[in-house]
């Protein structure tokens, strides 16, 4: 027997890019498998012509597809392998593809370095804040190891619909919204590998009729894994929001993620510091975590700084009610949010201004 494309792909996924430490598969830079009697030819995408590398990748690649070969027993004489570069940045090669989501104006990740920072809280309601704004906005629960968006949003008892092979996004508090945690039992743990993990994001982001939108809003999982850079490969990313609480603790993984982005080609839209203080039900500030942290983090990494929310009872509260829109009950809160929305939408707009994105259509009122 003889080896296949398909074969040959299913060894390169044994692959790793030493520096990033993912498949070559999964990173996208398999351009190209061919066999020729028993002579195979892949040709590999690097992200530099200098790549120093280089040659352990050629080498990898040979011993991958003669052990793939040997444990199939298929006639093979070698390998031939090409490599090409593209020193565009994820995000940039998306751009100029095609957009499997072209009535959605502006896609904003929010993400953060570690978990436990608030970054769902902060993602629910800056969909909801645009909203009310008068954007349309979506929000698509991407964090596929712990999905909050059915507890913060109220979904426990609404059940999923689907048209076809497509899923109808649940429209709830003035926006439309898909999460993972709606499609399977709330209960199972998701111990998902890198590759289903990619699988379940591209599906939720793709086979979900969002219909048109101004924003979709995209609730990443913590940390630096395959998720961002699905998301990065999926989808023409307008920005990244970083969210981030005061603690030094927090804000070095927050720089992490920013440089993440930053490396995947992705424009900071800024950093929102969370728990910023504890507001206690006098009203009374006390500062638990270093108020002003995530702050000066901002401002030494010359990001924009889009706001603060501090710990508030009413928050924990409509959170785990899945009433984000009792929120705006609380003045201070709601002008909280008010002011962290309308310094990412004037971010953004100033992007679009820019000649970078499609500006969205959005009436303040």
């Amino acid at each position: 027997m003889i080896l296949t494309a398909t074969d040959l792909t299913e060894a390169l996924r044994t692959v790793l890019d030493p520096d990033i430490g993912k498949d070559l598969v999964t990173l996208g830079m398999v351009k190209e498998t061919r066999v020729d009697g028993s002579r195979a030819a892949v040709t590999i995408e690097l992200t530099t012509p200098a790549c120093p590398m280089k040659d352990k990748i050629r080498g990898d690649i040979e011993a991958a597809i003669s052990a793939k070969a040997k444990a199939l027993g298929a006639s093979y004489t070698g390998v031939e392998v090409t490599f090409t570069a593209d020193v565009r940045r994820s995000n940039e090669r998306t751009k100029d593809g095609s957009n499997p989501l072209p009535n959605v104006r502006q896609v904003i990740a929010v993400g953060a370095g570690k978990g436990g920072v608030g970054k769902s809280t902060v993602a629910v309601n800056l969909a909801v804040a645009l909203a009310r704004m008068g954007a349309k906005t979506g929000l698509l629960d991407g964090d596929i190891y712990g999905p909050s968006a059915p507890t913060m949003l109220g979904l426990e008892e609404v059940a999923t619909q689907s048209r076809g092979n497509m899923l109808l996004p649940f429209e709830v508090h003035g926006i439309r919204a898909m999460t993972i945690g709606k499609l399977v039992d709330a209960d199972k743990p998701l111990i998902w590998r890198g590759p289903m993990a990619h699988g379940a994001f591209k599906q939720l982001a793709t086979q979900t009729e969002w219909g048109e939108l101004d924003y979709l809003i995209v609730d990443l999982p913590p940390g630096t894994g395959d998720v961002p850079l699905t998301l990065s490969q999926l989808l023409p990313l307008s920005g990244a929001v970083i969210v981030c609480t005061p603690q030094r603790v927090a804000q070095d993984d927050a720089r992490r993620a920013a440089r993440m982005f930053e490396q995947l080609g992705v424009p900071i839209v800024g950093v929102i510091e969370n728990m910023s203080s504890f507001i206690d039900d006098t009203g009374r500030e006390h500062d638990l975590f270093g108020k002003g942290g995530a702050e000066t983090m901002a401002h030494t990494m010359e990001l924009n700084f889009l706001g603060s929310l501090a710990i508030r009872t009413a928050l924990r509260i409509n959170s785990d009610r899945g009433t984000p829109l009792a929120n705006w009950n609380d003045g201070a809160l709601g002008a909280e949010l008010d002011h962290i929305a309308r310094n990412v939408a004037a971010r953004i707009s100033m992007l679009s201004y820019q000649g970078k994105y499609i500006q969205p259509t959005i009436s303040v009122r």
